[in-house]
């Protein structure tokens, strides 16, 4: 819950920190994305030098990394390299959370309820985010009442600060937790398994598609149609209580109809998203439009939940506690891979020719991923579940 009220704090001001202060282009975010999601291609290696380690113990050394990130952000200056630098350091501990806290979430959960478990995890993180969202939106609308310009350094360095002390507080928190109460067998440095190929392939597109939205969608708000931080922030804390609502539900959906029809169903609605994402600007008046962008940038962050099913998937076919950390940590690198390239890809796409491609090919990328998880073969036992 801290670390979530924490990034909830961070990410409400990254982007426009990113394009307002640090004055990093369209092009150039693309560029700034692909060394923030290095940590992920390279998870699998830093995790390597962990494979002695149980899963409560990573989750300290993730918190404390995330910590130094964001107060090396607090204390630097607003020099292009100095903050990216940061920036991958605050990812870093962010991705080596990722595995071993679904890894944690369903070690804990009762036979069968593996989904049901993700998703109420998921919705206490998106619990802190929005109280995190919201309050940057507050603090903004404020801002200006104390004499303090909401375009001005001091205003995102105040959002640092509070982000960097829930984070110290959420390290104390876990730094309580006995590293055996979450006991793994010893983990492979490297795992990669047949059995496994699919999944890794779903990783693949899901990464590629994902990678557009998150590092452009928010850009398109600020760049193309001038969105403020107050706003973007509020938008986020509404995809957050989206999450609350949806990401139970969800992993009730999950378990109730199984993994690979969730996988297959959401790709419709993305369709409609990325088409109205990439074309609003073409068919409607701009206010309009901005309004339409709004909402399709909450609809994707519900469709983002659906990700939870190749956890669950994950989970059916594997052989132990260990084999699921190990593969989802080999995933997420797989899933990287292709996230780095398209990071640069997606800048210059921008520039070159315009946001309709760029959406029209997170389009096809997720058309491409439910055609593959249409081939999955359901394991027996996941359906006796």
């Amino acid at each position: 819950l801290l670390a979530g009220l924490a990034h909830g704090f961070y990410q409400g001001v990254q982007e426009n920190f990113l394009a307002e202060i640090v004055g990093i282009s369209k092009f150039e975010r693309g560029i700034v994305e692909f060394f923030r999601e290095l940590p992920g291609l390279l998870l699998i290696f830093i995790l390597a030098t962990m494979y002695r380690f149980s899963e409560a113990k990573i989750l300290k050394i993730g918190i404390a990394i995330t910590l130094a990130g964001a107060l090396g952000i607090f204390l630097v200056g607003t020099g292009k390299v100095v903050v990216v630098i940061c920036m991958v350091i605050y990812s870093l501990g962010e991705h080596i959370i990722m595995p071993v806290k679904n890894t944690i979430s369903m070690h804990i959960a009762k036979s069968g309820k593996s989904g049901a478990s993700l998703g109420m995890t998921s919705a206490i993180d998106h619990a802190g985010r929005i109280v995190g969202f919201l309050g940057v939106t507050g603090l903004f609308l404020l801002f200006p009442k104390l004499g303090i310009s909401p375009a001005s350094v001091k205003s995102y360095k105040i959002i640092f600060l509070i982000a960097t002390l829930l984070l110290a507080t959420a390290l104390i928190v876990v730094l309580r937790m006995k590293d055996g109460e979450v006991v793994v067998e010893r983990r492979s440095r490297l795992y990669f398994s047949r059995k496994f190929a699919k999944y890794y392939g779903l990783e693949v597109f899901y990464g590629a598609r994902k990678q557009i939205f998150l590092t452009f969608a928010p850009y398109v708000l600020i760049l193309q149609y001038g969105a403020s931080t107050s706003l973007v922030a509020l938008l986020l804390a509404i995809c957050a209580l989206s999450g609350i609502i949806f990401a139970p539900l969800i992993g009730r959906l999950i378990d109730f109809f199984g993994y690979k029809i969730i996988m297959v169903s959401d790709t419709i609605i993305l369709m409609v998203v990325c088409f109205f994402y990439g074309f609003s600007h073409r068919l409607f008046s701009f206010n309009v439009a901005f309004v339409i962008v709004c909402v399709n940038y909450v609809l994707d962050s519900i469709i983002s939940l659906g990700s939870l099913a190749s956890s669950v998937y994950v989970k059916d076919i594997a052989s132990s506690s260990e084999e699921i950390t190990a593969t989802l940590t080999t995933g997420i690198s797989v899933n990287h891979l292709i996230s780095v390239l398209i990071a640069l890809l997606g800048g210059y796409l921008w520039q070159v020719a315009g946001i309709e491609v760029l959406f029209s090919l997170s389009g096809i990328l997720g058309l491409i991923n439910t055609i593959f998880a249409a081939t999955i073969k359901v394991e027996k036992r996941a359906l006796s579940e």
